[in-house]
């Protein structure tokens, strides 16, 4: 690749001096101890970039509790998202999967009674259900151990190598342990999918159950903070056992920067929720969010040969955005670099160039610029077409 130079559309060079704080991709863990926290491990993240804010034994191996469950709905919104299952897929409750075969917060489904994948996800995400977990592990996978597989399968994809999933629900088994750390990993994947805020964010909902769907029962939150900080705190998951003791994991957002935070091992939901609002409260005092792309914006055109079209518009397959730290104002600048010479054929998103991020002239983070629609080798007519256009001065 070349660097473009600025102002000609075949050497582009967008170089912006940005008042940003913080180089991005070198923040660096900050420990816990300058506040004060009562769980036995928690960490502060930035969802855009992933920047671990603060941190306290946060690769430390705990059991989880139902906070498993965000890998299980994870699971859930890709199988959806692949197409392999839908929210309006009815699912027939198993012997195994109804509420008389397993323990702690259920539903209260009963073995062959049909629910909808909406139904057990709204069960999952609200009720935080064991039984409608179980319902989905063995529609997606055909049985609780496979799903189980997938989960681990899943985990190491991410980077969670403080993990081992036994279940997908969370009930204590010796071995089924995670860490702060992974949770915020598989937490921000989930928030990926935007569809998954509609049941998560949810304080109370109505649901009816029994084979004659004439059993209504009204569904509480476990995470009480989507309703007392509405607004601020719209998700994740809360968990609880006597091994466990009180984990969560919550997202919040405010002023363009969404923020995860994981605490693990408090004594009481009190202390929980202290915790969770120290580190909210110590992230959004500090940090900010400098967006400087969102995916697909359009970043620059360039040339293409041997194609059925002349030009392409480049976007931010991304979005692009920096973790500033209030008060520490540090030069950043961004380069756009695109492939020297861009011939057909070239498929939709395809790479073709980078977003260089600099900071004091050193190169921070890259980012990849894809090319906005599918260009096809040109054909002897389109080629001759082409050539009368540029003799004749018609065509671009």
């Amino acid at each position: 690749m070349r660097r473009l130079k600025k102002n000609n559309i075949l050497r582009i060079v967008i170089c912006v001096i940005l008042s940003v704080c913080l180089l991005m991709g070198s923040v660096t863990f900050i420990n816990a101890d300058e506040v004060n926290l009562n769980g036995k491990s928690a960490i502060l993240i930035d969802t855009a970039t992933g920047e671990v804010i603060l941190e306290k034994n946060s690769h430390e191996k705990l059991p989880p509790a139902s906070v498993t469950k965000v890998m299980t709905m994870l699971l859930i919104m890709e199988a959806m998202d692949s197409g392999k299952i839908s929210l309006q897929d009815k699912v027939t409750i198993s012997k195994s999967a109804e509420s008389k075969s397993t323990e702690g917060t259920r539903l209260l489904i009963e073995a062959g009674e049909v629910r909808t994948v909406d139904e057990l996800l709204t069960g999952i995400a609200v009720e935080s259900a064991n039984d409608a977990c179980i319902a989905m592990a063995e529609y997606i996978s055909g049985s609780e151990e496979e799903f189980v597989k997938l989960m681990n399968k899943r985990a190491q994809e991410l980077g969670m190598n403080d993990t081992t999933f036994k279940n997908c629900n969370g009930l204590h088994i010796d071995g089924h342990e995670t860490s702060a750390y992974d949770i915020a990993l598989m937490s921000r994947e989930l928030i990926k999918h935007q569809k998954i805020f509609e049941y998560v964010s949810k304080y109370m909902v109505d649901v009816y159950i029994g084979k004659n769907n004439d059993v209504k029962r009204s569904l509480t939150n476990k995470n009480k903070l989507v309703r007392f900080y509405q607004g601020f705190i719209d998700g994740l998951k809360t968990g609880y056992t006597r091994q466990a003791m009180y984990c969560i994991s919550v997202t919040a957002k405010k002023n363009n920067l969404r923020l995860i935070t994981v605490v693990m091992g408090a004594p009481d939901v009190t202390s929980r929720t202290k915790d969770v609002l120290t580190l909210l409260n110590y992230g959004y005092a500090n940090y900010s969010n400098y967006s400087i792309a969102k995916s697909g914006d359009i970043i620059a055109e360039a040339p293409v040969s041997k194609g059925d079209r002349n030009y392409i518009k480049i976007i931010s397959k991304d979005d692009i955005s920096l973790l500033t730290k209030k008060g520490d104002d540090k030069n950043i600048t961004k380069e756009v670099v695109i492939a020297e010479k861009l011939v057909a054929p070239i498929e939709k998103n395809q790479q073709v160039g980078e977003m260089i991020i600099f900071k004091d002239g050193k190169e921070v983070k890259r980012y990849p610029l894809v090319s906005d629609t599918a260009v096809a080798k040109s054909s002897f007519l389109v080629n001759l077409r082409k050539s009368l256009e540029y003799w004749f001065g018609t065509g671009k």
